[in-house]
C-alpha cells in the first residue's frame, strides 16, 4: 500500500446500513472514500450527511458487473448483498450473483490497484449451528438447497475465493464473520427482529414471534462492530474472525427489552418458524479480544434506545 497520510477506500455497499457507518469511520479515520452502490437494498438518505465531504463520492453500480475505479486505492471492502431474509429471498439470484461475480470484480480490483481486501462474511455461513458458541473453525451446518442456502452460501463461496487469492496471488485479505448487528439506519420492515420489534412496538402492533420465542440471539451495536471491522482491517490477520456480542438472549427476552424501552403494551404473537432458521447463535469472540485487542462496548439497553430514537425520527417525518 501507498505510504501517504490521506489512504483510499472503495466500499461496496456503502449506501447500507452496515456500509453508510463504514463509509463515516473511514472518512473520520483520514481516508477518501469511494462508495459503490446499487441501491438495491441501500438508500441514498443514509449517505445524505457525506455527500458535501470533498473526501467523498459515490458510485451507483452493480458489481457483479465489471467495473473500474480510476486512480490509486489502498483498501477495497466488499459490504454489497442483499443482508436479511427477506432481501435475500425475494432476490435469491442477486444474492448469489454479488457474493460470486460480486466478489470476484472486487478481488480483482483490489489486485489490480495492490490493495488490502477486507471481506464482509456472515455468521449465516454457521448455519443451524450444532456447536455453540460458535468459533472461526467451526464448519457450519448449511442446508446448500434450502432457501436460506442462497445467502449462506454466497458467502462461504466469497470466503474460499478470497483465501484463493490470498494463497494464490498473495493478495492481502481480511475476513470478518459478522453477527446480528443493530442500530440507526436499519430499514424499518426489512424483516430483522430489531427492527420489526420497534417499528410493531412504536405502532402499537402485535410482536411477531417466529418459532415458540426460545431460539437464540446475540446482538451487537453497529458502533461497536465498525470498531472491530475497522481493527481488523488494520491488523495483519487474513484468517476469518467473529465480530459480534457474545451476551445471548432468547427472541422472547428481546421483545420484553423492546416492550420495556418503548412503554408499549403490545402483544406477542406467534408465527412458525421459517425452514432452516438457527436456533442458536452466540459468537466465539476469542480471537477478536487476542488479535485485534476488541471486544463490545456499548449495552444492549444503550444501543436500542439510540436505535428507538432513530425510528421514532422515521415515524415522526413520515407522519
Amino acid at each position: 500500500m501507498r505510504d501517504t497520510i490521506m489512504r483510499r477506500a472503495v466500499i461496496t455497499g456503502g449506501a447500507g446500513f452496515l456500509g453508510s457507518h463504514l463509509c463515516e469511520r473511514l472518512l473520520a479515520e483520514g481516508c477518501r472514500v469511494v462508495c459503490v452502490d446499487n441501491l438495491i437494498t441501500g438508500k441514498l438518505a443514509n449517505l445524505a450527511h457525506l455527500r458535501d465531504n470533498e473526501h467523498f463520492e459515490f458510485i451507483e453500480h452493480d458489481v457483479s458487473q465489471p467495473f473500474e475505479v480510476a486512480g490509486e486505492v489502498d483498501y477495497v471492502l466488499h459490504f454489497a448483498s442483499p443482508a436479511s431474509p427477506i432481501d435475500y429471498l425475494e432476490l435469491p439470484i442477486q444474492t448469489l450473483k454479488v457474493g460470486s461475480l460480486g466478489t470476484h470484480n472486487t478481488l480483482g480490483l483490489a489486485r489490480a490497484k495492490s490493495a488490502r481486501y477486507l471481506l464482509a462474511s456472515t455468521s449465516e455461513v454457521y448455519g443451524d449451528p450444532l456447536i455453540h458458541p460458535q468459533p472461526e473453525s467451526y464448519w457450519g451446518n448449511v442446508n446448500p438447497v434450502g432457501p436460506r442456502g442462497v445467502y449462506d452460501e454466497a458467502k462461504r463461496f466469497a470466503e474460499a475465493m478470497a483465501m484463493a487469492y490470498h494463497r494464490y496471488h498473495g493478495l492481502e485479505v481480511r475476513i470478518v464473520c459478522i453477527f446480528n448487528t443493530y442500530g440507526p439506519r436499519m430499514r424499518p420492515r426489512d424483516g430483522r427482529v430489531v427492527p420489526a420489534f420497534i417499528q410493531q412496538s412504536l405502532t402499537g402492533e402485535p410482536l411477531t414471534v417466529f418459532g415458540d420465542g426460545n431460539q437464540t440471539r446475540s446482538f451487537c451495536y453497529v458502533d461497536d462492530l465498525v470498531e472491530g471491522i475497522y481493527r481488523l482491517l488494520k491488523s495483519d490477520e487474513s484468517d476469518p474472525v467473529n465480530i459480534g456480542n457474545p451476551y445471548e438472549m432468547t427472541i422472547r427476552e428481546f421483545a420484553e427489552e423492546v416492550l420495556r424501552l418503548t412503554g408499549a403494551k403490545s402483544e406477542l404473537t406467534f408465527h412458525p418458524l421459517p425452514v432452516d432458521d438457527p436456533k442458536t447463535r452466540q459468537p466465539d469472540i476469542t480471537r477478536a479480544r487476542e488479535i485485534l485487542g476488541w471486544e463490545p462496548k456499548v449495552a444492549l439497553a444503550d444501543g436500542l434506545a439510540k436505535t428507538v430514537d432513530y425510528f421514532k425520527g422515521l415515524l415522526a417525518a413520515s407522519a
